[in-house]
């Protein structure tokens, strides 16, 4: 194919990207050399924490080619998730007896949107071009993401280790279109933290390190997600309310007061779970818990951790009779993970129960003093 047809080509994938629901569609070359380096000194610093398949792979994830044979290309694309104001978030943080999930996982579960519509594109691109080497991924393989959506110009990569676009913040998902046509590329997008450290400075469990540095093994989203084991102790009440992911360096982030709330319908908010309280997502059963989480990202942890996580946000709350019957009715789980935490929970509760006893009658608050 001419150059000038491919050219063309490119310019009418961007525009099928734009019909089918992309914000954005670019396209990148396959040279991901800087980033290979960067990857291998924080796997070698263990800050994937139990997050194998960050290693197991080889040099595929840098590679392209050798994850699919014959790429040249990749088109990466972005989809905005944002479904509320960022005020209503940090008031759902700002209330301790509310459950906080992590934006991104309150509609349907992304993976499947995005790769429905990465095959999508491709068939368009077949039906122009005929048959063509393609492989379609979203968050599903070992493809460095966020180095190919930076080199493709979808936004830098922030200190907070998210990227940055400048139209809309971080609220979005990316995907990936590998391709063997020799498609022209665009160019790389530039950094625009400047001397910032909002991200760093708020972190809860000081997972940012060091600007453009995540020890996972500190971040409350690996802690609530990717962890299947006990949460440390060490990080629990740093954990305050968040019982799946966090989103705090994203809520501080400047670029995001120019973010744009999603049209997507899939990305709206099921069941209400941006705004329920802690008690009430507890006392779901596992029945229930697969019902409210079917085709949500939630689900991948499991009833299980599901409880492991809510019981770390009760022991955080103050203390209140509702929550420690609550507790006390999964005390004797099957699961010792739910009953080590559960146990965990009760104690911090007696504990904030002893200190409000210890308040001296005229510091306390009476009617009418709010």
């Amino acid at each position: 194919m001419k150059d000038h047809n491919l050219k063309q080509l490119a310019e009418q994938i961007k525009r099928w990207g734009a019909d089918l629901g992309f914000a954005h569609t670019a396209i990148s070359d396959i040279d991901l050399a800087q980033s290979e380096h960067r990857l291998a000194q924080w796997l070698a610093n263990k800050f994937h924490g139990e997050m194998t398949y960050m290693s197991v792979h080889g040099s595929k994830r840098s590679r392209p080619a050798e994850l699919v044979a014959a790429t040249l290309r990749i088109i990466t694309v972005r989809m905005d998730y944002l479904n509320e104001e960022m005020h209503d978030a940090e008031q759902v943080l700002n209330q301790p007896h509310k459950a906080y999930i992590s934006r991104y996982a309150l509609g349907r579960d992304y993976h499947k949107v995005i790769r429905s519509r990465l095959q999508k594109l491709a068939n368009k691109i077949s039906g122009a071009v005929g048959e063509f080497g393609y492989r379609a991924f979203c968050d599903s393989a070992p493809v460095m993401e966020k180095a190919l959506a930076e080199k493709s110009g979808q936004g830098w990569l922030g200190k907070h280790t998210n990227i940055i676009n400048r139209e809309q913040g971080s609220w979005f998902f990316l995907g990936e279109l590998y391709t063997d046509i020799p498609l022209p590329v665009d160019q790389a997008a530039t950094n625009h933290c400047g001397s910032c450290r909002a991200c760093i400075e708020v972190c809860p469990t000081d997972a940012i390190v060091a600007p453009y540095q995540l020890d996972a093994r500190r971040c409350i989203s690996y802690l609530t997600i990717e962890l299947h084991g006990a949460i440390p102790v060490a990080f629990r009440k740093a954990m305050g309310n968040r019982i799946y992911g966090c989103d705090d360096c994203q809520l501080v982030c400047p670029w995001n007061r120019y973010s744009k709330l999603a049209v997507e319908p899939d990305f709206q908010t099921r069941h209400g779970l941006n705004n329920r309280s802690l008690v009430e997502l507890f006392n779901w059963d596992e029945d229930t818990f697969l019902k409210k989480t079917e085709g949500s990202a939630i689900r991948r942890i499991g009833y299980v951790r599901w409880l492991r996580n809510i019981a770390v946000a009760l022991g955080n709350a103050p203390c209140s009779e509702n929550i420690i019957d609550a507790l006390k009715r999964r005390q004797h789980h099957p699961s010792e993970l739910v009953r080590e935490h559960v146990a965990w929970a009760l104690q911090c509760q007696e504990q904030d129960s002893h200190e409000q006893d210890d308040v001296p009658y005229h510091a306390q608050e009476r009617p009418g003093e709010r």
